[in-house]
Protein backbone atom coordinates (compact mmCIF):
# COMPACT_ATOMS: atom_id res chain seq x y z
CA UNK A 1 0.00 0.00 0.00
CA UNK A 2 1.29 3.50 -0.84
CA UNK A 3 1.96 5.99 1.96
CA UNK A 4 -0.96 8.08 0.69
CA UNK A 5 -3.27 5.09 0.89
CA UNK A 6 -2.02 4.28 4.38
CA UNK A 7 -2.63 7.86 5.49
CA UNK A 8 -6.23 7.83 4.26
CA UNK A 9 -6.91 4.47 5.87
CA UNK A 10 -5.52 5.50 9.24
CA UNK A 11 -7.38 8.82 9.10
CA UNK A 12 -10.71 7.10 8.60
CA UNK A 13 -9.93 4.71 11.43
CA UNK A 14 -9.10 7.58 13.78
CA UNK A 15 -12.26 9.50 12.94
CA UNK A 16 -14.34 6.44 13.68
CA UNK A 17 -12.93 6.39 17.21
CA UNK A 18 -13.79 10.02 18.01
CA UNK A 19 -16.69 10.87 20.35
CA UNK A 20 -19.90 11.31 18.39
CA UNK A 21 -23.55 11.84 19.16
CA UNK A 22 -24.23 8.14 18.69
CA UNK A 23 -21.12 6.57 20.15
CA UNK A 24 -19.66 8.80 22.84
CA UNK A 25 -23.00 9.51 24.47
CA UNK A 26 -24.79 6.58 26.11
CA UNK A 27 -26.91 4.71 23.61
CA UNK A 28 -29.27 1.95 24.62
CA UNK A 29 -30.55 -0.20 21.77
CA UNK A 30 -32.94 -2.44 23.67
CA UNK A 31 -35.52 -2.32 26.43
CA UNK A 32 -34.29 -3.13 29.91
CA UNK A 33 -36.09 -3.84 33.14
CA UNK A 34 -36.83 -1.10 35.68
CA UNK A 35 -35.07 -0.89 39.04
CA UNK A 36 -37.53 -3.20 40.76
CA UNK A 37 -37.16 -5.83 38.04
CA UNK A 38 -33.37 -5.92 37.80
CA UNK A 39 -31.50 -9.12 38.28
CA UNK A 40 -29.62 -9.09 41.60
CA UNK A 41 -27.58 -5.92 41.87
CA UNK A 42 -24.82 -5.73 44.50
CA UNK A 43 -25.91 -3.90 47.63
CA UNK A 44 -23.04 -1.42 47.28
CA UNK A 45 -24.38 -0.38 43.88
CA UNK A 46 -27.92 0.12 45.21
CA UNK A 47 -26.60 2.84 47.52
CA UNK A 48 -25.92 5.18 44.59
CA UNK A 49 -28.92 4.37 42.36
CA UNK A 50 -31.26 7.13 43.64
CA UNK A 51 -28.64 9.75 42.80
CA UNK A 52 -28.06 8.55 39.23
CA UNK A 53 -29.78 10.78 36.66
CA UNK A 54 -30.50 10.82 32.95
CA UNK A 55 -29.36 13.94 31.08
CA UNK A 56 -30.65 15.15 27.72
CA UNK A 57 -28.76 18.07 26.17
CA UNK A 58 -29.73 20.26 23.21
CA UNK A 59 -27.10 22.30 21.36
CA UNK A 60 -27.70 25.01 18.72
CA UNK A 61 -26.71 23.72 15.29
CA UNK A 62 -24.39 26.66 14.66
CA UNK A 63 -22.12 25.83 17.63
CA UNK A 64 -18.61 24.47 16.84
CA UNK A 65 -18.98 21.21 18.77
CA UNK A 66 -21.95 20.04 16.71
CA UNK A 67 -19.81 18.74 13.85
CA UNK A 68 -18.14 16.09 16.00
CA UNK A 69 -20.64 15.58 18.84
CA UNK A 70 -24.02 16.33 17.30
CA UNK A 71 -26.83 18.75 18.26
CA UNK A 72 -28.55 16.36 20.67
CA UNK A 73 -26.76 14.34 23.37
CA UNK A 74 -27.67 11.89 26.11
CA UNK A 75 -25.59 11.17 29.18
CA UNK A 76 -25.71 9.81 32.69
CA UNK A 77 -24.87 11.92 35.73
CA UNK A 78 -24.66 11.55 39.49
CA UNK A 79 -25.89 14.08 42.08
CA UNK A 80 -23.20 14.81 44.67
CA UNK A 81 -24.47 17.93 46.50
CA UNK A 82 -27.99 17.90 47.94
CA UNK A 83 -28.04 21.54 49.02
CA UNK A 84 -26.92 23.03 45.70
CA UNK A 85 -28.33 20.30 43.47
CA UNK A 86 -24.98 19.78 41.75
CA UNK A 87 -24.48 16.74 39.52
CA UNK A 88 -21.36 15.46 37.77
CA UNK A 89 -21.08 14.05 34.24
CA UNK A 90 -18.74 14.06 31.24
CA UNK A 91 -17.75 17.37 29.67
CA UNK A 92 -18.33 16.39 26.04
CA UNK A 93 -22.05 15.95 26.67
CA UNK A 94 -22.33 19.54 27.91
CA UNK A 95 -20.09 21.57 25.58
CA UNK A 96 -22.12 24.37 23.94
CA UNK A 97 -25.28 23.27 25.81
CA UNK A 98 -28.33 25.49 25.34
CA UNK A 99 -30.90 23.37 27.20
CA UNK A 100 -30.31 20.61 29.75
CA UNK A 101 -33.14 18.34 30.89
CA UNK A 102 -32.75 15.88 33.75
CA UNK A 103 -34.83 12.87 34.77
CA UNK A 104 -34.39 11.48 38.28
CA UNK A 105 -34.90 7.84 39.21
CA UNK A 106 -38.08 8.74 41.10
CA UNK A 107 -39.58 10.08 37.88
CA UNK A 108 -39.13 13.80 38.51
CA UNK A 109 -38.14 15.86 35.47
CA UNK A 110 -36.31 19.16 35.88
CA UNK A 111 -34.15 21.50 33.86
CA UNK A 112 -30.54 22.19 34.80
CA UNK A 113 -28.03 24.99 34.40
CA UNK A 114 -24.51 24.50 33.09
CA UNK A 115 -22.23 25.31 36.04
CA UNK A 116 -18.87 24.65 34.42
CA UNK A 117 -16.56 22.32 32.54
CA UNK A 118 -13.06 21.03 33.16
CA UNK A 119 -11.98 20.16 29.63
CA UNK A 120 -8.52 19.06 30.71
CA UNK A 121 -9.99 16.39 33.00
CA UNK A 122 -13.11 15.70 30.95
CA UNK A 123 -15.90 16.36 33.47
CA UNK A 124 -18.67 18.90 33.86
CA UNK A 125 -21.05 20.07 36.58
CA UNK A 126 -24.71 20.98 36.22
CA UNK A 127 -27.13 22.46 38.76
CA UNK A 128 -30.63 21.03 39.02
CA UNK A 129 -33.31 23.71 39.01
CA UNK A 130 -35.82 23.41 41.85
CA UNK A 131 -35.96 23.01 45.59
CA UNK A 132 -35.23 19.30 45.96
CA UNK A 133 -34.72 17.40 48.13
CA UNK A 134 -32.06 15.75 45.98
CA UNK A 135 -30.72 12.25 46.57
CA UNK A 136 -26.92 12.20 46.62
CA UNK A 137 -24.14 9.69 46.17
CA UNK A 138 -20.97 9.76 48.25
CA UNK A 139 -17.79 10.58 46.33
CA UNK A 140 -14.96 8.23 47.25
CA UNK A 141 -11.17 8.22 47.37
CA UNK A 142 -9.85 6.98 44.02
CA UNK A 143 -6.16 7.46 44.76
CA UNK A 144 -5.70 3.93 46.09
CA UNK A 145 -7.59 2.13 43.30
CA UNK A 146 -5.48 -0.63 41.76
CA UNK A 147 -5.83 -3.10 38.90
CA UNK A 148 -7.97 -6.02 40.00
CA UNK A 149 -10.23 -4.03 42.34
CA UNK A 150 -13.91 -4.94 42.21
CA UNK A 151 -16.12 -2.15 40.85
CA UNK A 152 -19.40 -1.64 39.01
CA UNK A 153 -20.53 0.86 36.39
CA UNK A 154 -24.00 2.41 36.45
CA UNK A 155 -25.41 4.18 33.41
CA UNK A 156 -28.77 5.12 31.92
CA UNK A 157 -29.78 4.44 28.33
CA UNK A 158 -31.62 6.88 26.09
CA UNK A 159 -34.91 5.15 26.93
CA UNK A 160 -34.35 5.81 30.63
CA UNK A 161 -33.50 2.26 31.57
CA UNK A 162 -30.79 1.50 34.09
CA UNK A 163 -27.71 -0.39 32.91
CA UNK A 164 -25.60 -1.91 35.72
CA UNK A 165 -22.43 -3.87 35.02
CA UNK A 166 -20.45 -5.55 37.80
CA UNK A 167 -16.77 -6.08 37.06
CA UNK A 168 -13.25 -4.98 37.88
CA UNK A 169 -10.70 -2.31 37.19
CA UNK A 170 -8.50 -4.05 34.64
CA UNK A 171 -5.73 -1.51 34.47
CA UNK A 172 -4.64 1.88 35.79
CA UNK A 173 -2.56 3.76 33.25
CA UNK A 174 -1.94 6.89 31.23
CA UNK A 175 -4.41 7.52 28.44
CA UNK A 176 -4.14 9.80 25.40
CA UNK A 177 -6.95 10.43 22.92
CA UNK A 178 -7.21 11.91 19.45
CA UNK A 179 -8.76 15.23 20.50
CA UNK A 180 -5.81 16.80 22.41
CA UNK A 181 -6.75 15.01 25.61
CA UNK A 182 -4.58 13.07 28.01
CA UNK A 183 -4.88 11.77 31.56
CA UNK A 184 -1.78 10.75 33.47
CA UNK A 185 -3.94 8.24 35.39
CA UNK A 186 -7.09 6.58 34.11
CA UNK A 187 -9.07 3.43 34.93
CA UNK A 188 -9.80 0.72 32.37
CA UNK A 189 -12.90 -1.16 33.49
CA UNK A 190 -14.54 -4.34 32.25
CA UNK A 191 -16.91 -5.74 31.30
CA UNK A 192 -18.02 -2.94 29.00
CA UNK A 193 -21.14 -0.92 29.89
CA UNK A 194 -22.80 0.48 26.76
CA UNK A 195 -24.38 3.38 28.71
CA UNK A 196 -20.96 4.75 29.55
CA UNK A 197 -21.09 8.51 28.97
CA UNK A 198 -21.11 10.00 32.48
CA UNK A 199 -21.92 6.75 34.26
CA UNK A 200 -20.78 6.20 37.84
CA UNK A 201 -17.92 3.85 38.70
CA UNK A 202 -18.76 2.50 42.15
CA UNK A 203 -16.46 0.75 44.63
CA UNK A 204 -17.40 -1.96 47.14
CA UNK A 205 -18.13 0.68 49.77
CA UNK A 206 -20.84 2.21 47.61
CA UNK A 207 -18.84 5.32 46.78
CA UNK A 208 -18.40 6.86 43.35
CA UNK A 209 -14.70 6.62 42.51
CA UNK A 210 -14.86 7.58 38.86
CA UNK A 211 -16.96 8.80 35.93
CA UNK A 212 -17.06 6.50 32.91
CA UNK A 213 -16.27 8.44 29.78
CA UNK A 214 -15.39 6.32 26.76
CA UNK A 215 -15.47 2.97 25.06
CA UNK A 216 -11.87 1.91 24.46
CA UNK A 217 -10.20 -0.68 22.25
CA UNK A 218 -11.68 -3.46 20.16
CA UNK A 219 -14.31 -5.99 21.16
CA UNK A 220 -14.56 -7.05 23.91
CA UNK A 221 -14.40 -3.37 24.78
CA UNK A 222 -13.45 -1.76 28.08
CA UNK A 223 -14.66 1.50 29.57
CA UNK A 224 -12.35 4.35 30.43
CA UNK A 225 -13.26 5.98 33.76
CA UNK A 226 -11.94 9.33 34.95
CA UNK A 227 -10.68 8.95 38.55
CA UNK A 228 -12.66 10.97 41.08
CA UNK A 229 -9.44 12.50 42.39
CA UNK A 230 -9.19 14.50 39.16
CA UNK A 231 -12.50 16.21 39.92
CA UNK A 232 -12.10 16.57 43.68
CA UNK A 233 -8.79 18.41 43.29
CA UNK A 234 -10.62 21.42 41.81
CA UNK A 235 -14.30 20.83 42.67
CA UNK A 236 -14.86 24.04 44.64
CA UNK A 237 -13.15 26.25 42.08
CA UNK A 238 -14.99 24.65 39.18
CA UNK A 239 -18.37 25.08 40.86
CA UNK A 240 -17.64 28.67 41.89
CA UNK A 241 -15.87 29.99 38.79
CA UNK A 242 -17.20 27.79 35.97
CA UNK A 243 -13.69 26.62 35.07
CA UNK A 244 -10.42 25.95 36.87
CA UNK A 245 -8.94 29.43 36.59
CA UNK A 246 -5.91 28.69 38.76
CA UNK A 247 -4.64 26.21 36.17
CA UNK A 248 -2.95 27.60 33.07
CA UNK A 249 -5.14 26.76 30.05
CA UNK A 250 -3.59 24.27 27.69
CA UNK A 251 -2.68 25.61 24.26
CA UNK A 252 -5.30 24.16 21.89
CA UNK A 253 -4.86 23.58 18.15
CA UNK A 254 -8.20 21.96 17.33
CA UNK A 255 -6.67 18.77 15.94
CA UNK A 256 -7.81 15.16 15.94
CA UNK A 257 -4.73 12.99 15.46
CA UNK A 258 -3.50 9.43 15.59
CA UNK A 259 0.02 8.06 15.85
CA UNK A 260 1.34 6.74 12.56
CA UNK A 261 3.55 3.69 12.36
CA UNK A 262 7.03 4.86 11.45
CA UNK A 263 6.66 8.21 13.20
CA UNK A 264 4.54 11.33 13.18
CA UNK A 265 0.88 12.07 13.78
CA UNK A 266 -1.75 11.88 11.08
CA UNK A 267 -4.41 14.58 11.11
CA UNK A 268 -7.69 12.67 11.10
CA UNK A 269 -9.87 15.74 11.53
CA UNK A 270 -9.99 19.37 12.60
CA UNK A 271 -12.34 21.52 14.62
CA UNK A 272 -13.86 24.11 12.28
CA UNK A 273 -13.32 26.71 15.01
CA UNK A 274 -9.75 25.63 15.78
CA UNK A 275 -6.62 27.62 14.98
CA UNK A 276 -5.01 24.73 13.08
CA UNK A 277 -7.87 24.77 10.59
CA UNK A 278 -7.52 28.53 10.18
CA UNK A 279 -3.75 28.19 9.68
CA UNK A 280 -4.14 25.76 6.79
CA UNK A 281 -3.59 22.34 8.35
CA UNK A 282 -5.62 19.75 6.44
CA UNK A 283 -7.01 16.31 7.06
CA UNK A 284 -4.48 13.70 5.93
CA UNK A 285 -1.44 15.85 6.78
CA UNK A 286 1.27 14.09 8.76
CA UNK A 287 2.87 16.19 11.49
CA UNK A 288 6.56 15.29 11.76
CA UNK A 289 8.03 18.20 13.75
CA UNK A 290 6.83 20.40 16.59
CA UNK A 291 8.80 23.59 17.14
CA UNK A 292 11.69 22.15 15.15
CA UNK A 293 11.92 18.90 17.13
CA UNK A 294 10.84 15.33 16.58
CA UNK A 295 8.43 13.78 19.06
CA UNK A 296 8.22 10.14 20.02
CA UNK A 297 4.48 9.63 20.32
CA UNK A 298 1.11 11.32 20.65
CA UNK A 299 1.72 11.59 24.39
CA UNK A 300 5.09 13.25 23.75
CA UNK A 301 3.48 15.64 21.24
CA UNK A 302 0.91 16.73 23.83
CA UNK A 303 3.49 17.14 26.56
CA UNK A 304 5.64 19.36 24.34
CA UNK A 305 2.66 21.37 23.07
CA UNK A 306 1.36 22.05 26.58
CA UNK A 307 4.71 23.42 27.74
CA UNK A 308 3.86 26.54 25.78
CA UNK A 309 1.15 29.10 26.37
CA UNK A 310 -2.04 30.18 24.67
CA UNK A 311 -1.18 32.78 22.03
CA UNK A 312 2.45 31.68 21.57
CA UNK A 313 3.12 30.51 18.01
CA UNK A 314 3.60 26.80 17.42
CA UNK A 315 5.72 25.77 14.43
CA UNK A 316 4.64 22.57 12.71
CA UNK A 317 6.34 20.71 9.90
CA UNK A 318 3.85 18.59 8.00
CA UNK A 319 4.15 16.12 5.17
CA UNK A 320 1.51 16.59 2.48
CA UNK A 321 1.51 14.78 -0.86
CA UNK A 322 5.15 13.70 -0.40
CA UNK A 323 6.24 17.28 0.26
CA UNK A 324 7.20 18.95 3.53
CA UNK A 325 5.64 22.25 4.52
CA UNK A 326 6.02 24.57 7.52
CA UNK A 327 2.87 25.92 9.13
CA UNK A 328 2.62 28.36 12.03
CA UNK A 329 -0.37 27.97 14.34
CA UNK A 330 -1.28 30.29 17.19
CA UNK A 331 -2.95 28.12 19.90
CA UNK A 332 -6.24 29.21 21.41
CA UNK A 333 -8.00 28.89 24.75
CA UNK A 334 -10.91 26.46 24.18
CA UNK A 335 -12.93 28.06 26.95
CA UNK A 336 -13.22 31.20 24.82
CA UNK A 337 -14.47 29.26 21.80
CA UNK A 338 -16.93 26.77 23.29
CA UNK A 339 -19.79 27.56 25.62
CA UNK A 340 -18.70 26.02 28.92
CA UNK A 341 -20.83 27.77 31.54
CA UNK A 342 -24.10 29.63 31.99
CA UNK A 343 -22.21 32.45 33.69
Amino acid sequence: MSRAGLIVGVALSALAALPSAGRAAPHDSGARPGIGELSPVPSYVRRVLPAVISIHVTIPRDRPSVQSLGPERWATGVIFDDAAGYALTVSYALIDAERIEVTLRDGRMVTAALVGLDLEVGVGVIKLQGTGPWPVAALGDSTNVRAGDVAATVGIGEDGSLVVTSGRVNDVRRFAAAWEYMLDRAFMVSPFNEAFGGGALVDVDGRVIGITSLRVGDAPYVNLAIPMEKFLASRDELCEKGRVVSRQPRPWLGLYTQSLQGGGLIVAGLSPAGPANAAGVRRGDVIVRLNGERFESQEDFYARLWRGRVGEDVHLVIQRNDRFEAIIVRPADRYRIYRTSDR
